[in-house]
This record gives C-alpha cells, sequence and structure tokens, in this order.
C-alpha cells in the first residue's frame, strides 16, 4: 500500500506529546512490512534549528486563508528512508512552540493548520505519489479528510484514497469562531450541523470524524470510553453515529529507541537479568539531582505534561504526605502556567528527597525511567498512555489510573485477572491514589515479588509490530469502504 500520514508533529523533528512517538515510530514499522510510506508535517523552528538534513523539494502552492493568498513551499528530509516532506510557511511555522505558550494556544492556530492542510491537498498532486491511504492525526489534520470528501469529492485524484483518522486525545477538538471558515478557505455552507458547526462554533475534528473512511483511537479502552456522556467531550453522538467504523487500537513504542540494555543516555546498560544495572543508574542519578543517596529508598519517578488531565491535582494533594514517608520523588515536565507555578514554588524549597524539573530533557526522560523504581500516572484519562509501556521496558513498576490505555495495559495484583505488572486505582481521588502508592511500598519490601513484577514489565512485548499489524487490518477496512 501507498501510505501518507499526515502529523501536526513527528519524533523526533517536532514533539510535545505521545502524537509525535506514534508519527515516528509506526510509519517505520509499517515500511519494514514492505508499504511505500510517506510522511509530511510543518517546517517549525525546532525543524530548521535541530540539525537534520533538509533538502528543497522544489515545489510551492499557495491557498487562501482569509481570503488573501498565503505562499508555502515545500522541503524535504528522512527518517530511516521514509521521505518526510516539511511544508514551509515562516509567518506560521517560525516559532518557539508549535501550538502556543504556557499563557495558551496561539490566537492565529486556525490560519496556521487551516493553511497547512489547505497545502497537503494541494500538494498531493504535486508529489508524484498518489496514496491508496491518508493517514490524519487529532485536530491538526482534521480538515483534510473533511476538504477531501466535501470540497474534492469528484476529484478523480482521491477517488481511490482511503481517508482514516486517528483521535489521540477527545479533549482537543480544534473549535474556533464561526468567521474561521475563512481560513480554510470554505463558505458559509459547511457551518451545519452535519458538517463543522458545534454549538455556534466550529468543531474539525467533529468533521474529520464524520468524513474519514474509519475512525480509530490508541487504546480499545478509550473506545469505549469517548462514547460515553462522562468522557465523551460533547462528541459522544457523533462518535455513537460513526460507532460501527470505530476502533481502538494500542500504541506501540520503539523498543530501538527506549532499550536499557543498549540506551546510550543512561548511566549503565542492563537487562532483566542484570537488575544491578537499574540500581546502578538509580545511584547516579540520586547523586546528579542532589538526592540522597540511598539505593533502599524508593524512587518514584513521573515524566508528564502539566496539564489537569495528567492528575497533577492529586500530586499536589499528596505532596505533604509523600514528603513525610522515606521515598524519593522525580518530577520531570513542562506545560500548562497553572501547574508551572505550583510546582516552580515547590522547587524552591531545598529538598533531598524531591527534584522537581520544569523542561522538556529527552536524556533526563531516559534516565528517570531507568532510575525508577515506580512510575506515577493518576492520569484523570488517558487515552493510551506511552509512559507506562516506557516505563515497563526500564523495569520502573507503574502506579497508574485505571483508565484508557491504562486499564488495557497495567494488570495489579488484587484483580488476579492476569500475570501482575502494576498498581491501578479506580475512583479519581487523592485518598485512591495512595492506597494504590502504598500497596507498591508494601510489595516493594518483598524483593522476590517485586523483581517478578520488574521482570514481568521488562519481558513484555508492546512493540509498533504487533499494532502495525492492526493498522494494515484497518487500512484494508477503511479500503473496503470507498470500493462499495
Amino acid at each position: 500500500m501507498k501510505i501518507l500520514f499526515v502529523s501536526s508533529e513527528v519524533s523526533p523533528f517536532a514533539k510535545t506529546g505521545g502524537l509525535a512517538d506514534v508519527a515516528g515510530a509506526l510509519p517505520k514499522a509499517l515500511k519494514k512490512s514492505g508499504h511505500d510510506v510517506r510522511i509530511i508535517m510543518p517546517f517549525y523552528h525546532c525543524v530548521e534549528t535541530g540539525g537534520f538534513t533538509i533538502k528543497k523539494a522544489r515545489k510551492s502552492f499557495e491557498v487562501p486563508v482569509d481570503g488573501i493568498m498565503r505562499k508555502g513551499l515545500l522541503r524535504q528530509s528522512s527518517l530511516d528512508d521514509i521521505p518526510v516532506y516539511l511544508v514551509e510557511n515562516k509567518e506560521y511555522f517560525q516559532r518557539d512552540a508549535l501550538y502556543g505558550t504556557p499563557a495558551g494556544d496561539y490566537p492565529d492556530n486556525s490560519e496556521r493548520f487551516g493553511f497547512f492542510c489547505q497545502g497537503v491537498v494541494d500538494l498531493l498532486k504535486r508529489l508524484d505519489f498518489r496514496p491508496d491511504i491518508i493517514h490524519c492525526h487529532d485536530w491538526q489534520t482534521a480538515l483534510i479528510p473533511y476538504m477531501i470528501r466535501h470540497e474534492h469529492k469528484h476529484d478523480p485524484f482521491f477517488a481511490r484514497t482511503a481517508l482514516v483518522y486517528t483521535i489521540h486525545n477527545l479533549a482537543y477538538q480544534g473549535l474556533f469562531a464561526r468567521e474561521a471558515l475563512s481560513s480554510f478557505g470554505l463558505d458559509d455552507t459547511h457551518f451545519t450541523v452535519d458538517r463543522l458547526e458545534y454549538y455556534g462554533k466550529i468543531n474539525l475534528m467533529k468533521g474529520g470524524i464524520l468524513a474519514a473512511d474509519v475512525v480509530n483511537t490508541v487504546s480499545n479502552a478509550y473506545c469505549r470510553e469517548i462514547r460515553t456522556e462522562e468522557l465523551g467531550c460533547g462528541l459522544q453522538g457523533v462518535l455513537q453515529e460513526r460507532a460501527h467504523d470505530l476502533y481502538g487500537i494500542l500504541n506501540g513504542i520503539d523498543y530501538q529507541d527506549w532499550n536499557p540494555a543498549t540506551d546510550p543516555l543512561i548511566f549503565k546498560n542492563y537487562t532483566s537479568s542484570t537488575l544491578s544495572g537499574k540500581a546502578a543508574n538509580k545511584k547516579n542519578l540520586q547523586k546528579a539531582l542532589g538526592l540522597e543517596q540511598n539505593p533502599s529508598l524508593p524512587l518514584l519517578g513521573m515524566i508528564t505534561r502539566l496539564a489537569a488531565q495528567k492528575g497533577l491535582d492529586l500530586l499536589e494533594a499528596l505532596l505533604p504526605k509523600l514528603q513525610k514517608e522515606n521515598l524519593q520523588l522525580v518530577l520531570l515536565g513542562t506545560g500548562d502556567e497553572k501547574y508551572m507555578q505550583i510546582f516552580s514554588a515547590l522547587r524552591e524549597k531545598p529538598s533531598d528527597a524531591l527534584s522537581i524539573n520544569l523542561t522538556f530533557d529527552l536524556a533526563l526522560s531516559h534516565k528517570i525511567y531507568a532510575a525508577s523504581d515506580m512510575f506515577l500516572m493518576p492520569s484523570l484519562y488517558e487515552p493510551c498512555g506511552l509512559g507506562q509501556l516506557i516505563s515497563f521496558r526500564y523495569g520502573a513498576v507503574p502506579v497508574v489510573r485505571k483508565t484508557g490505555g491504562l486499564a488495557d495495559t497495567v494488570f495489579d495484583p488484587k484483580d488476579g485477572v492476569r500475570e501482575a505488572n502494576g498498581f491501578t486505582f479506580d475512583e479519581y481521588s487523592p485518598e485512591a491514589f495512595w492506597a494504590a502508592i502504598s500497596r507498591a511500598l508494601e510489595t516493594y519490601q518483598n524483593r522476590k515479588k517485586w523483581d517478578k513484577m520488574v521482570r514481568t514489565g521488562m519481558n513484555s512485548d508492546f512493540s509498533w509490530d504487533h499494532s502495525a499489524r492492526e493498522y494494515e487490518v484497518l487500512y484494508e477496512k477503511a479500503l473496503t469502504k470507498i470500493q462499495v
């Protein structure tokens, strides 16, 4: 199959979260299976300055944004021999961040991604690449399936192209004022309840869900949850309407990037049979972060985007209790201004048991996974979660709320349904979170039981190979839809 991935972020070029990991890893797994895969994304400032080999592709385009013709250029790089096309417009993409600042989103995001989506559709005919599958991700690219189905429905170029749309996080839907239609080169005929209109606004994700041939989310549990009022974020009715074309496929992780046996970013390499190497990572991280160098103290790690979704209010509520216990906590992350301020204030209080790192630091994230005994993910909701999958690989036992992909992958000894690999809690409360941590701390004192859980996680297989096969089946379903 010829497959075009369209994503607003792709690792290692540009990343704010798990979307980039998926968009960087899944194409490689599909290429390994023999498919012709290409990727297209914006040409951000961080891509230009990131040390990547960038070539000019000698293609350009002009599309209408708010009634003005805006010009874009095409550049090209590669990812493991996969062509990566980069859409350039300095006004829109030469910025310090991808979507906004800690204070909020960029006010012209409708223009920026309206330009990008229109540009992708326009460029496809000039790339000498007619895809069988166009695979779009989240609200930033939702306009592409929508435009192809409505503005280009009679265009023979797209007649044999199936549209796949993946929801990575339903909470971010691309909501804009009605006036933003002109940012997308569309007129008012698209502002109807069966198209883009949503309670008086435009909802790009809604348009993508309705237009795509098949829709998927990134875990089976989340696929069920988003059809409920509790986690449907207002789109549960639309998702119920597409229920027969809605699927859940669990994300994988790239075991070349995340492998403690070969990882060049950690202090000492190790495997499930050489766990002494993990102890060395713990000792070295304690020293590097100014923590007490005590191998017997449980080290709890948390690497996260600082957002309400991630359960940071539960962590904040528990911090006084955690600081009274014989344990250490390391937090790494950046995000919303509210939580940056809360944790900045805590960072100012000297502690040899608490390390708060408010930044994005890839090398430090690898070191934290390798050093941690436990990994915390108390999420309010979690479409898939990559943190728990990486923590398995590095022998850090996850303590998570039982939701979304966390419920699909983390199995608690108290449930007895599968071989235990972590600790879970159901109720979204500090008390329930603490109860799960307490059970983990108690089990930690029994080294035989603990090491068995560690090895169970390390020896599990959450590579992209299995998930890629599921996506191949999904693509076949999508192609079948357009042949009917």
